[in-house]
């Protein structure tokens, strides 16, 4: 069985496509903060799923997981670098530095070290090679009002992206992003209620199922070795980013 490390593991977007590999017949190494419910979706796949409680702006504990992930399964296929947040929305004068040092920290750094650990794994296995998906945004494209933080990061996220294609081409190891735009989480419900918009107006916006999210990125995950999908965007179909502001 192919093994898939995911980052973000323990709820949303990450916990959705664990499961749905799960469901696939992948093996899965869990890693986020949370070690509860990683611990309990473990449970109820022994043997193929592996919970590894682990912060991804911590190096050490990065390489930690990711060495526990090799021991138990023997290499890695895929990693999605899926862990992200979102912090509050200010204009780029009002916004507390530390929220900015917190969204570059998880959002590009915890990015940056997964990806590291796992391009190195990858690039010494045998036989050589693997898969990197960066979860990305429709941030990446077209920000929101206000999103400074966030935005800059997922932006940082198609140069590293693109950088990855480049230099995994000599080693087998491919890399594509996908841009989610408004799946049902905890982090994007209340655009549900009302989301402000570019024209300064807040109007409901439409969401769609984790369940698309997750059968998207298990599409990429699947692609047949010497085929790639660079970038994949997927949101709801009404969602208003195609001329935001």
């Amino acid at each position: 069985m192919p093994l898939a490390v995911i980052t973000g593991a323990s709820s949303g977007i990450g916990l959705a496509c664990a499961e749905r590999f799960l469901a696939a017949g992948w093996q899965v190494a869990l890693l986020a903060r949370r070690a509860e419910p990683m611990n309990a979706l473990a449970g109820r796949h022994p043997g193929q799923a592996l919970a590894l409680p682990c912060d991804v702006t911590d190096d050490a504990g990065v390489e930690a997981a990711f060495d526990a992930a090799i021991g138990h399964f023997g290499r890695i296929d895929t990693l999605f670098a899926n862990a992200g947040i979102f912090p509050p929305g200010a204009t780029i004068d009002e916004i507390n530095p530390a929220d900015w040092r917190a969204a570059v920290e998880v959002n590009l750094t915890g990015v940056f070290l997964s990806t590291r650990a796992a391009f190195g794994r990858m690039r010494r296995q045998v036989p050589q090679g693997g898969r990197i998906i960066l979860n990305g945004s429709i941030a990446a494209h077209s920000p929101r009002p206000g999103s400074a933080a966030y935005t800059a990061t997922k932006h940082a996220l198609t140069g590293l992206t693109k950088t990855l294609m480049l230099d995994g081409r000599p080693l087998g190891i491919t890399c594509g992003q996908i841009d989610i735009g408004n799946a049902r989480t905890d982090l994007i419900a209340a655009v549900e209620e009302g989301a402000l918009q570019a024209d300064g107006s807040v109007r409901a916006e439409p969401l769609m199922e984790l369940r698309q999210v997750a059968e998207a990125v298990l599409h990429m995950a699947s692609q047949p070795e010497g085929a790639n999908i660079p970038f994949l965007t997927i949101t709801a179909s009404a969602m208003p980013w195609i001329g935001r502001g």
